[in-house]
């Protein structure tokens, strides 16, 4: 698990595309409290194994799901949030919105299987510190939490570049970045299978919402059918 986590990686770089400088270890005293999110009990020992061997880093808890996040937050000093993307009970995106909507100012670094291109940018979006992709995540992942808890962004190279790409060809965005994050969050739930009631009873909104949210989506993404998302969803690395 350890040669999955510590695979290569790829240095940090600001939200223009500029390269930002990586803390080396011990230039701080500060102890960075972390809390680490993720399903998977490997990973998490993985990375509580990784962080935990810098003095400077301190593993404060970890979490398998987000609402554990949200409850620890609320009762705990934490500097730097590392949360899986996909998570039982909740979404990487909605606990960002949950904290948000709490005004907790927390360096927050997503990490995902799916390509940086895909999501790096509505995470950053989203409130998120940085994104990283688990297949190249960890063999300077202690640097990359010091660099966003000094109050840095953090995303790679080829991620930069694809920001910076979008911002010369807005008009060639994909059809999903169309789409609201509550739009963007149904979407993944309807593609990944729910029913709109069961979506309805997570989001703690009326069904009536969801089909309109559903008929909406649809609409923008020129699909006729739930099939069909689930085919660009999945054709798009969204599921």
């Amino acid at each position: 698990m350890e040669e999955f986590i510590e695979s290569n990686f790829s240095y940090a770089a600001d939200m223009a595309g500029t390269s930002v400088a990586i803390h080396n270890n011990g230039e701080s005293d500060k102890v960075i409290k972390v809390l680490i999110a993720d399903d998977h009990p490997v990973v998490r020992e993985g990375l509580m194994h990784i962080l935990s061997r810098d003095a400077n880093i301190e593993v404060v808890c970890a979490a398998s799901n987000g609402q554990e996040v949200l409850d620890f937050v609320r009762e705990n000093e934490v500097d730097v949030l590392v949360l899986d993307m996909v998570m039982p009970l909740m979404s990487g995106i909605q606990v960002l919105e949950h904290l948000r909507q709490e005004s907790v100012r927390l360096p927050v670094l997503i990490l995902s299987v799916h390509p940086e291109e895909e999501y790096a940018l509505r995470m950053l979006k989203a409130g998120a510190a940085g994104y990283l992709n688990k297949i190249s995540a960890a063999a300077d992942m202690v640097n990359i939490v010091k660099l966003i808890a000094s109050g840095h962004k953090y995303i790679s190279p080829e991620a930069a570049d694809m920001v910076v790409q979008e911002l010369e060809m807005p008009d060639k965005a994909p059809r999903y970045e169309n789409l609201s994050k509550r739009e963007h969050e149904i979407m993944c739930m309807i593609a990944l299978g729910k029913s709109l009631k069961d979506i309805a009873g997570e989001l703690n909104i009326n069904i009536k919402t969801v089909s309109t949210y559903r008929a909406r989506i649809l609409e923008k993404l020129k699909l006729e059918s739930n099939a069909a998302l689930v085919l660009f969803a999945y054709k798009n690395h969204l599921i």
